[in-house]
């Protein structure tokens, strides 16, 4: 098993090398110099080469890479042309607040989505299979931004139940620094009010970026689960006179979830590409709209950071899923033991 998991590991980081590359040749070959934008036309041409100095332009691209991959791996990843400062400070900031909001858009997508798959698949072909199926089919087909729209005009114009823009409301002061994460903060040094505040905002971006994953999970998870009713060993199950509800919960649905955690990882893990809009629309001050001005601005650094930062998400996230996947199916870790 340790073997197995060593050969999948290595993988992820050959994939992670790759994407360093590629995104740092994309970066450097977009038309227009990123020392010029920065500085604006005017900018005498003597302070524009000392920029690109700083930046090391002036080197080769094969050097330009070896000297990014060294500052990357202590953590530092250049100088971002908007703000002024270290990437690496900037991410500090931005990501916390991306991160809160996929993660509880991810807690809505398990729970939601596999809930309503095994209700619509204990009362298949009922009036509340229909309505779960007509709910999915909504999900899969309107995008992230749409549903943000939608929510915003229903639930913060509409029926003003939720806050639209920002963080925090006006007058809420920032909890202090643990996670950077305001509703964890606020709970861990007792602001309770700035934590409950921080949540309410959090709902209606976080339910506009997970309800096509969730639509997608509860289909999945009902096919499955109506295929599986028809396989010998639950009818074998029945035949004994198994109670209805242990071959339900342990014989039918541990293997039927299988298909469903294989692409919750993949819509987890596009949970931070889909936010970029979304966090556009509810002016939320994460670490995807900040990509968005850095793509504007080409901030090369900005960009490549942001990008490896996706990367590495995409890349734990499916070594997560790995390992719930072979707790799922016993096949896969014999297949473990004998590689």
């Amino acid at each position: 098993m340790v073997w197995f998991w060593l050969k999948k590991v290595s993988t992820y980081l050959l994939v992670l090398v790759g994407l360093s590359i590629l995104i740092f040749i994309i970066a450097r070959v977009v038309p227009g110099d990123p020392a010029r934008l920065a500085l604006g036309p005017r900018t005498p041409e003597e302070t524009v080469q000392r920029l690109r100095q700083e930046m090391n332009l002036d080197k080769p691209i094969y050097l330009q890479y070896v000297l990014w991959v060294r500052g990357v791996l202590h953590g530092d990843y250049g100088k971002s042309l908007m703000s002024r400062r270290p990437v690496s400070e900037d991410i500090r900031e931005y990501l916390p607040a991306t991160l809160e909001m996929v993660l509880l858009s991810a807690l809505i997508m398990i729970v939601g989505g596999i809930t309503l798959g095994i209700l619509s698949a204990k009362f298949s072909d009922t009036w509340l299979d229909g309505v779960i199926r007509i709910i999915s089919y909504l999900g899969i087909v309107a995008p992230a931004f749409v549903w943000a729209i939608i929510f915003m005009f229903a639930f913060g114009y509409l029926f003003p139940i939720f806050p639209i823009t920002g963080r925090l409301s006006y007058g809420i002061i920032e909890p202090k620094f643990i996670t950077g994460m305001y509703t964890i903060d606020g709970l861990l040094s007792g602001s309770f009010n700035t934590a409950k505040d921080a949540f309410m905002h959090l709902v209606l971006p976080a339910f506009s970026l997970c309800l096509g994953g969730l639509a997608q999970a509860a289909r999945i998870t009902r096919s499955s689960m109506t295929g599986n009713m028809t396989k010998d060993y639950i009818l074998a199950q029945n035949a004994y006179g198994v109670p209805e509800g242990v071959i339900f919960f342990k014989y039918l649905l541990k293997p039927s979830l299988i298909p469903t955690v294989s692409i919750l990882a993949l819509d987890i893990a596009a949970l931070f590409g889909q936010a970029f809009l979304v966090e556009l629309i509810f002016n939320f001050p994460g670490l995807s709209k900040y990509g968005i001005q850095a793509m504007l601005n080409k901030d090369i650094n900005v960009i490549s950071a942001v990008v490896m930062i996706l990367g590495l998400v995409f890349i734990s996230v499916n070594i997560i899923i790995d390992i719930v996947v072979a707790f799922l199916d016993p096949r896969i870790r014999l297949m473990g033991r004998s590689a």
